[in-house]
């Protein structure tokens, strides 16, 4: 992992928050993880300013204003299941910077830091392919890690076309064509981790402010869920995905990592291919309930 003089790894965090709860979870990670220099946040796909004044308040509870906030490109304005917590959030009132270009403030981001930057997405790269294509060159700069694909298995059954993969294929192709270095989480290790029992109640017993927050959306965010969904709010969480990613920017130790050569298809699904781009892929778990103390301890400070 490239340091930068600091011994922090830099950071931009791309991220769809807004949709699934796990990225608020993963953003709330990375936020408690000394080993990461978060420099800038930015939402991608679908209502772009729904998605940043999520992050925008969540960095500011968090004490961390110094973190600037983009907003991606947008494509709709359709309310997010997390709309009741940003409903009267104003950006124009967050103390940092927001740039209403964030393609832009990522590609200056990357471009101008002395460092190499690890670029985190967790959502659709819709954001990625538009920086790719007005710099091409962030790519020498970067690396990339991300929470896409599935490979080999899921915890629910047959292969599928993960979610960030099939909503922008295509961007995906282009992420992969590029240059830089590629970590990703499939569905194969990152659709396993699931807090339960002491080790959720943990963290939803926290009083830590961030935490509070974070559970107070992941509260919003079931009243849009199935009844059975929402009884579970006292005793496990959802699918906590992209926290897998968040993990890989810094280390690698509890998961089995594989070069594969991995192909995007247009249809949304990533098959291995001896003649594809090799990707660095988390294929399987070394000790999953490892991870899942780490994670209770990141968030809370509490060790089990």
């Amino acid at each position: 992992m490239k340091t930068c003089a600091e011994g922090k790894i830099p950071v931009v965090f791309d991220t769809d928050i807004g949709s699934d709860i796990d990225d608020t979870w993963a953003l709330t990670m990375l936020l408690k993880s000394p080993e990461l220099d978060v420099k800038l946040v930015v939402s991608d796909t679908g209502n772009t300013t729904y998605r940043a004044k999520i992050a925008a308040k969540m960095l500011e509870i968090a004490g961390r204003t110094d973190v600037s906030v983009g907003i991606g490109v947008h494509q709709s304005n359709r309310r997010g299941r997390q709309y009741e917590w940003v409903k009267n959030y104003e950006l124009d009132s967050y103390a940092g910077t927001v740039y209403s270009d964030g393609v832009e403030a990522l590609i200056e981001t990357i471009m101008n830091s002395p460092d190499p930057i690890t670029l985190i997405c967790t959502g659709p790269v819709t954001n990625i392919a538009a920086a790719l294509l007005r710099e091409p060159k962030i790519a020498e700069k970067a690396r990339f890690v991300g929470m896409h694909g599935c490979i080999r298995r899921r915890h629910m059954g047959d292969v599928i076309a993960e979610y960030n993969v099939r909503s922008d294929p295509k961007a995906l192709q282009k992420v992969f064509a590029a240059a830089w270095d590629i970590t990703i989480t499939p569905l194969d290790t990152c659709s396993f981790v699931k807090l339960r029992k002491e080790k959720y109640k943990a963290v939803w017993e926290c009083r830590d402010p961030l935490v509070q927050a974070l559970m107070e959306n992941y509260r919003i965010w079931l009243k849009s869920s199935s009844e059975s969904w929402r009884k579970t709010w006292e005793t496990e969480s959802s699918i906590l995905f992209d926290t897998v990613a968040v993990y890989l920017a810094f280390s690698e130790d509890l998961l089995v990592m594989e070069e594969l050569g991995v192909k995007v298809t247009d249809d949304g699904y990533t098959v291995i291919d001896d003649e594809a781009r090799t990707v660095r892929c988390a294929t399987e778990w070394k000790d999953l309930s490892a991870f899942e103390d780490f994670l209770v301890e990141r968030l809370t400070g509490r060790q089990l």
